[in-house]
């Protein structure tokens, strides 16, 4: 099959849509597939197999992002010469509009990945945020309702997008994860606390003079935007430190929150016990898996939380707020813990499974098992019988308007 592949970000920009197309698209050739990708163009990235690249211009709000501008003739004969069997968009907005206008010119089907919990970012309109969700859940309707399937990566984004009046069918994928898994290290001995720095450290040293040997590390990767509720995790680590753990949050993650963040760990107290480590590439991201004690998520506004399923294929539990796409790969008592968004449940959650050796071995095995059962190969061969019915159901019904017209 030839696919078009539709994204309004792609590499470098760091994100999980991007994951999720490079996870899709290599495990799709590596099937005999031809996945083609459609996304901006960034300064200074040369041009690549398999990727049509848009001429684009920054974000006023963001300067890492790009916005494509979608009238360059030369991509246009590029899609054109590509000979789409399907049109498969990662977003309702920009670039994936013009996916949709090629899939009615070209008369193959439209598939739409629901990525992003689009409602729950009003925050980012200060005036009138009720209107905006309002006109937002209308227009991902209308979208929704033009595909001829829609990808949800959970049952709980599955039944959200229901309660909008999508008629469309809609069938669960997720996001895979590669095996990431090597022995674990005993716990505690971990990642470097000091200051802003990043990485393994065996001489004992850390921020403070402690024994860093002794140290439990709780690990966000993520981003630093308000939606991600890092606030939370924050105000809990101040509940640990009060009951006299010997502990340290380390944050992979930038963003616009940073500065806003930092100043919160100092007026609760903890900025000695917290790590903000920055953006990393995915292979430090790993090690810092493989280095971590314990993996904690506040965020209430996931599709899925492919960072959680990246945790536990490295065998490390998980403690998250209960949230719609979480619930769907965090399991309540067995591969970590779910609580309310209340920080001094969610503390005691930490506490339990960092005071328990043999919960959490147990809890680090099932860790690994749900992640086997997300792997990118077996998510991209669901992604495949997807297309597949798909293009029968399309072809059954360009055969079934033929007759009509016939008749």
């Amino acid at each position: 099959m030839k696919i078009g592949m539709f994204s309004d970000s792609y590499k470098p920009y760091v994100s999980g849509v991007v994951k999720s197309l490079e996870l899709f698209t290599r495990d799709l050739r590596l099937a005999g597939h031809e996945p083609v990708i459609i996304a901006p163009d960034y300064p200074g990235v040369a041009r690549e197999p398999g990727i049509i690249r848009y001429p684009s211009i920054p974000a006023v709000t963001n300067h890492d992002y790009r916005l494509a501008i979608p009238l360059s003739r030369r991509v246009a004969k590029e899609i054109r010469a590509c000979q789409f069997d399907i049109i498969h968009v990662h977003s309702p907005f920009l670039l994936s509009r013009t996916g949709a206008r090629w899939a009615k010119k070209l008369g193959v089907p439209l598939v739409f990945t629901f990525h992003t919990l689009y409602t729950e970012y009003v925050h980012y309109f200060p005036v009138f945020p009720k209107l905006v969700r309002r006109i937002t859940r209308r227009y991902l309707r209308r979208f929704c309702n033009r595909c001829d399937l829609i990808i949800s990566p959970s049952e709980g984004v599955k039944k959200m997008i229901k309660s909008y009046g999508v008629s469309t069918p809609i069938t669960v994928i997720a996001t895979g994860v590669e095996p990431l898994a090597e022995p674990r290290q005993p716990a505690g001995k971990k990642l470097s606390g000091g200051g802003d720095g990043f990485g393994s450290r065996g001489d004992g040293a850390s921020r403070g003079g402690k024994d860093a040997s002794t140290e439990k590390i709780l690990l966000f990767v993520g981003r630093l935007g308000k939606e991600k509720n890092i606030p939370f995790l924050l105000q809990a680590m101040r509940h640990l430190l009060d009951d006299g753990l010997s502990i340290r949050l380390v944050i992979i993650a930038g963003g616009p929150e940073e500065e806003n963040l930092r100043k919160m760990t100092v007026e609760l107290g903890v900025d000695a016990a917290v790590t903000f480590a920055g953006r990393k590439p995915f292979a430090e991201v790993v090690q810092a898996y493989r280095g971590a004690d314990l993996f904690v998520f506040g965020s209430m506004t996931e599709t899925q939380g492919l960072v959680i399923l990246e945790a536990m294929s490295t065998g490390l539990p998980v403690v998250a707020v209960r949230a719609t796409g979480v619930e769907d790969v965090v399991d309540d008592g067995r591969n970590g813990y779910l609580t309310s968004a209340d920080t001094e449940e969610f503390a005691r959650a930490v506490k339990k499974v960092l005071s328990d050796e043999k919960l959490y071995q147990t809890m680090s095995e099932n860790a690994l098992h749900t992640a086997s059962e997300y792997s990118s190969e077996k998510q991209a061969q669901k992604l495949v019988r997807a297309y597949e019915q798909i293009l029968t159901d399309k072809g059954a019904q360009a055969k079934r308007g033929a007759r009509d017209e016939r008749d």
